[in-house]
C-alpha cells in the first residue's frame, strides 16, 4: 500500500524499496504534504489522495502544442457525465471566448470506480487556433467551477538562424576575472570589456556562473548555486562608478578617492582569492552614501519610485533583506508572523530597505545596458540558470508553496561517491508549482532570458525527476520524485522563442535515455564535455560531436585541461594524440598539454556542435579548478581568481592565435 501511495504521487520506488526502508519514503510523502506519520496512516492517505485525484475534474495545468489539437481531459462522475459545461477561455492577450459543451456528446476515454463512485474520462476540445501564451480556461458544471492554465507553446525551443548556427565564445566566472580597475572582484563594466574583446576576435558568447543575489554578511554563503533569489541580481557585481549619483555625491567621491580606500581596494584586487565579506562591506559603504544622495534628489527619487512601482517584488525583496540584516538570521529562525510572510515597519530598518531597493535599481539598469550591447551581435551572454536557491532565501520565504521545505536535493550513491550527495537546497514541489501556474518558474526564467542570448539549464534531468533527501536522513536514503516534464518544456519553449534565446541542458553523468530523447524532441542543446566523451580503448579517441550541442573541454566543476591531461595514463594519452593526428588536428604527434589542448579545441571548432565554449583559463594551462564538488575540505570554492588579468591575456599572442584559429574554423561552416 505504501508503494501504491508513493507511485500515485510520483515517488519513484519499487515495492521492495517500500518494504525495506519505509521511514524515508514516509518522510518524503510528508514533505509532499501527505499526513502519514506512521505506516498505519498509509491506507487512509491512499484512499484520500486517490479520491482527491478523481474528484478534481481537470488538471490545474495542461499543454497545447502548436499545430496539434488541444483538449482538456475531464474526470466526471458518471451521473454528471451527460451535463452541460459552460466554458470560458481567457487568453493571455485578446478577447475571451465563451461556449457551451454537451458532455454527453464527448467520447469516453477511460473509466474507474473510486470509493463506490463511477467516474468517466472524457476530452473537451479547445479552440484550434490558440495563440502562443498562458491562457486560463474555466469550466462550470452543475454549479461547480474549475480552472486550468493552458500553456500554448511551440514544440521546439528557439534555434538561431542558419547564418549564426556555429558560434563560439569563452567562459570565465565573473568573480575570477581580474582587471586593473576592479575592486574586490570584477563587475558589470569588466564583463562588458571582456565581451568587447571576445567580439573583436569574432566570438559571439561570453559565459559565466550565476550572478544572482547572495548572502555575503550574516548569513554568509557566496556559492552562485545557493542564491538568495533567482529573481534578483547580486549587487556585489554592480559598478558604483557608473551610478549617476556619484557625480552629485561629495561624500561618496571623497571616500572613493581617499588613500585608505584606495589602499584597501588595491589589497583586495591583488589578493589571489576573492574576499566577499570585505569586498561587499567596502562597496556597500559607497553604495549607502549614493543611496542617501538619491533620496535627497527629488528627480532621481521619483525615478526610483517609478521603477519600484513597475517591479513590485523589488520592494518586497528589499524589505526581506533589511529584515534579515536586522535579525542577523535567515527567515526560518524568525518569529512565526514574519515567517508567514508578514513584515511590519518595526521588523526592518527603513534605510536598509531603501539601500536594497536602490542597489537593485542600479544593478538592474546596468545588466539591462550590458544585455542590450551583447545582443547587437550574436547571442552575447551565456548565463547559468541554477537548479536551486538558498533554503533561508527570499524565494523560499515568499514562494513557500512552490517548495518542499522538509526535503533537500542531491544525488544517489554511485561509483564515485558511495554515500550519495546532499546539495542542501529544497526541491520544487511538483504540485505546488502547478497550483501556482508555474508563475515562480516563469518569473525566474524571464529574469535570465531578458539578458541572455543562451541559457544553461543546471541539472536538466530535474525537469523530469529529482533526487529528494528527506529532512534528517542521509543522502543514500533519498528517493527520486517525478515532475510534469511536458509542462516545464512548454514553458521553456515558449519563453525561449519570446526572448530569442538558445537553451542548453546540463545533461552530464548518468542521465536516463528518456531525458535526452525529450531534449532532442524539443531542440534543447545537449552538452559535449571532452572527459565524458573520451574513450580509453585501443585506437580510441573522442565520440562523435553532436550538432545540436555545446562543446567544451570541461566545466566549472571539473579540473582544467592541463590537470586532466596530467592524470591520464600513457595509453590514454597516446590514444587521444593519435586520434587527433589522424584527423589532421595534430600534425606532429606529441603528448605535451599545450599542443594537445590546441588540437582538441580545433577538433571541436571544426566539428558539428552549434556552440564551442573555451575555458579562458585553459589557454594558459591552469591546473586548479574553480569548484571541487562534495566535501572539498579547505579548498576555496567560488573564490579563486584567474592568474592573468584582462589587460595581460587580451594581448598575449598565443591566446590570440588559438581564438583566431577557432573563429576561422567556426566561420568556415556557416
Amino acid at each position: 500500500m505504501l508503494y501504491r501511495l508513493a507511485r500515485l504521487l510520483g515517488v519513484q520506488i519499487s515495492p521492495e524499496d517500500a518494504a525495506a526502508a519505509p521511514e524515508p519514503v514516509l518522510a518524503v510523502l510528508r514533505a509532499l504534504g501527505v499526513p502519514v506519520e506512521t505506516g498505519a496512516d498509509v491506507p487512509e492517505a491512499w484512499r484520500k489522495c486517490r479520491q482527491d485525484l478523481w474528484q478534481r475534474c481537470c488538471e490545474p495545468v495542461m499543454v497545447a502544442w502548436e499545430g496539434r489539437p488541444a483538449h482538456l481531459e475531464l474526470r466526471l462522475a458518471a451521473d454528471r457525465a451527460g451535463d452541460t459545461a459552460e466554458c470560458l477561455l481567457e487568453p493571455e492577450r485578446g478577447t475571451p471566448r465563451q461556449w457551451t459543451a454537451r458532455l454527453g456528446d464527448l467520447p469516453v476515454q477511460g473509466a474507474a470506480t473510486v470509493e463506490g463512485v463511477r467516474y468517466l474520462v472524457k476530452r473537451l476540445p479547445l479552440p484550434s487556433d490558440l495563440p502562443g501564451g498562458y491562457h486560463r480556461c474555466m469550466l462550470s458544471i452543475g454549479g461547480r467551477c474549475w480552472t486550468s492554465l493552458v500553456i500554448a507553446a511551440p514544440r521546439r525551443a528557439y534555434l538561431p538562424p542558419a547564418g549564426r548556427a556555429r558560434a563560439w565564445g569563452i567562459f570565465l566566472p565573473l568573480y575570477a576575472l581580474r582587471t586593473r580597475r576592479s575592486w574586490a572582484a570584477a563587475d558589470v563594466t569588466d564583463l562588458a570589456a571582456l565581451m568587447r574583446w571576445v567580439r573583436r576576435l569574432g566570438g559571439e558568447l561570453v559565459g559565466t556562473l550565476p550572478l544572482l543575489a547572495a548572502y555575503l554578511d550574516e548569513p554568509f554563503d557566496p556559492s552562485p548555486y545557493a542564491p538568495v533569489s533567482r529573481l534578483f541580481w547580486n549587487e556585489f557585481y554592480l559598478d558604483p562608478a557608473r551610478a549617476p549619483e556619484l557625480g552629485q555625491c561629495p561624500a561618496a567621491r571623497e571616500l572613493v578617492n581617499s588613500p585608505g580606500f584606495k589602499e584597501e581596494t588595491a589589497r583586495l584586487r591583488e589578493a589571489p582569492l576573492v574576499d566577499y565579506r570585505r569586498g561587499m562591506l567596502l562597496k556597500r559603504r559607497v553604495l549607502q552614501l549614493l543611496a542617501r544622495c538619491c533620496a535627497g534628489d527629488p528627480a532621481r527619487q521619483a525615478a526610483l519610485q517609478r521603477w519600484a512601482e513597475a517591479h513590485p517584488a523589488a520592494r518586497d525583496y528589499a524589505r526581506f533583506r533589511a529584515a534579515v540584516e536586522q535579525r542577523r538570521a535567515g527567515w526560518t529562525r524568525w518569529p512565526e508572523r514574519m515567517r508567514r510572510g508578514e513584515l511590519r515597519e518595526e521588523d526592518y530598518d527603513p534605510d536598509a530597505e531603501h539601500y536594497h531597493l536602490y542597489v537593485q535599481w542600479l544593478v538592474h539598469d546596468q545588466f539591462r545596458q550590458l544585455a542590450a550591447e551583447a545582443r547587437r551581435r550574436g547571442p552575447g551572454l551565456y548565463l547559468d540558470f541554477p537548479l536551486g536557491v538558498h533554503r533561508d532565501g527570499y524565494d523560499t520565504w515568499r514562494w513557500r508553496e512552490a517548495f518542499a521545505l522538509q526535503a533537500g536535493c542531491g544525488a544517489p550513491p554511485d561509483q564515485l561517491n558511495d554515500q550519495g550527495q546532499f546539495w542542501g537546497f529544497p526541491p520544487l514541489h511538483p504540485e505546488g508549482v502547478r497550483r501556482q501556474g508555474y508563475r515562480y518558474f516563469i518569473d525566474c526564467l524571464r529574469h535570465h532570458l531578458r539578458h541572455a542570448g543562451a541559457l544553461r539549464l543546471d541539472h536538466v534531468m530535474s525537469l523530469h525527476r529529482l533526487y529528494w533527501i528527506p529532512e534528517g536522513y542521509a543522502a543514500r536514503q533519498g528517493v527520486y520524485v517525478s515532475y510534469r516534464a511536458e509542462e516545464f518544456y512548454a514553458v521553456l519553449c515558449l519563453e525561449s522563442h519570446r526572448h530569442r534565446a538558445v537553451l542548453v541542458g546540463e545533461d552530464l553523468g548518468v542521465v536516463p535515455p528518456y531525458v535526452r530523447a525529450a531534449m532532442a524532441r524539443h531542440k534543447i542543446y545537449r552538452m559535449y564535455i571532452l572527459p565524458f566523451e573520451f574513450r580509453e580503448v585501443p585506437r580510441g579517441g573522442l565520440k562523435p560531436v553532436r550538432a545540436r550541442a555545446l562543446a567544451a573541454l570541461n566545466t566549472h566543476d571539473m579540473s582544467p585541461f592541463a590537470a586532466f591531461w596530467r592524470r591520464q595514463g600513457r595509453e590514454a594519452r597516446r590514444n587521444l594524440v593519435m586520434f587527433l593526428h589522424r584527423r589532421g588536428q595534430l600534425p606532429l604527434p606529441g603528448t605535451g598539454a599545450a599542443p594537445v589542448l590546441r588540437s582538441c579545441l580545433r577538433h571541436l571548432a571544426a566539428g558539428r556542435p552549434r556552440i564551442v565554449l573555451v575555458n579562458l583559463e585553459d589557454l594558459w594551462l591552469e591546473t586548479n579548478p574553480q569548484n571541487v564538488p562534495g566535501d572539498a575540505g579547505d579548498y576555496p570554492n567560488w573564490r579563486r581568481k584567474a592568474r592573468r588579468d584582462l589587460e595581460s591575456f587580451s594581448g598575449m599572442p598565443g591566446i590570440l592565435k588559438v581564438l583566431r584559429d577557432i573563429d576561422k574554423l567556426r566561420k568556415r561552416g556557416n
